[in-house]
């Protein structure tokens, strides 16, 4: 898999003005307000809303209360990758697409099992793709 390489202006010309701020400037939206945060049970995948790549399955998510969607695992581990974030006066690990590295959120150890892990992720840097339930 070849990293996907735009411009600055051709991201902004791609996603919308808070898509841009949270994918490629690193921004979070507000709890509770995105269009995934809330776990609805729909077949589908979440894909990458600046490239398209498969990241979530609608299996792993999970209703963490925090706000955000959260996932336990990823659909595939190498399509995602962290990275030790220290901003904003705090020590987390950041989660970036592998494809087009553009921000996710964050990862947390305080997830259910079968990982213990929580990926916390900004509906704005997702897209959903329904599916039937036995594809």
């Amino acid at each position: 898999m070849s990293k996907i390489r735009k411009s600055d202006q051709q991201w902004r010309e791609q996603l919308t003005p808070e898509e841009y701020r949270i994918t490629r400037a690193k921004g979070t939206e507000r709890a509770f307000t995105g269009a995934y945060w809330q776990t609805t049970g729909k077949a589908g995948t979440y894909t990458c809303k600046c490239c398209g790549e498969v990241l979530f399955d609608y299996k792993a998510k999970f209703d963490s209360g925090c706000g955000w969607p959260s996932f336990h695992s990823p659909a595939q581990a190498d399509h995602l990758e962290e990275h030790v974030d220290v901003s904003h006066g705090m020590r987390r690990v950041e989660v970036v697409c592998s494809r087009c590295d553009a921000h996710l959120g964050h990862l947390f150890p305080d997830g259910p099992q079968p990982t213990g892990l929580r990926y916390c992720i900004n509906s704005a840097s997702l897209d959903f793709a329904e599916k039937p339930e036995d594809s």
